[in-house]
């Protein structure tokens, strides 16, 4: 299982940034809570279909679960095509992730 964090910088301890594809980076976990790959957003500035492209560059990178704070309905109709789940959250990134997978 891979978890996707939208975040506001690459620390494991960064804030969730409210905008699911304009946010520029994105933290990928393990099921166990670690932290697996910092990416920057090629889509976090230019035109339209950022969520849509987002989505799919997650989905090439075999996550699971994403977690943004806000999300957009392109960005949850690409997510829910490619069966992946999504939650809305604030907070930090690990303390989230950890939320999630019940540990910590």
């Amino acid at each position: 299982m891979k978890i996707a964090v939208a975040v506001i910088n690459k620390n494991e301890n960064a804030e969730i940034s409210s905008r699911g594809g304009r946010s520029p980076y994105y933290l990928i976990f393990d099921a166990k809570g670690e932290l697996l790959e910092a990416i920057s957003n090629p889509f976090a500035v230019g035109g339209g279909g950022a969520g849509i492209a987002v989505a799919k560059m997650l989905a090439d990178k075999d996550v699971n679960i994403v977690i943004v704070g806000a999300i957009g309905a392109n960005m949850a109709g690409a997510l829910d095509e490619r069966k992946i789940k999504y939650y809305e959250k604030q907070g930090l990134a690990k303390e989230i992730v950890q939320e999630i997978l019940n540990i910590g």
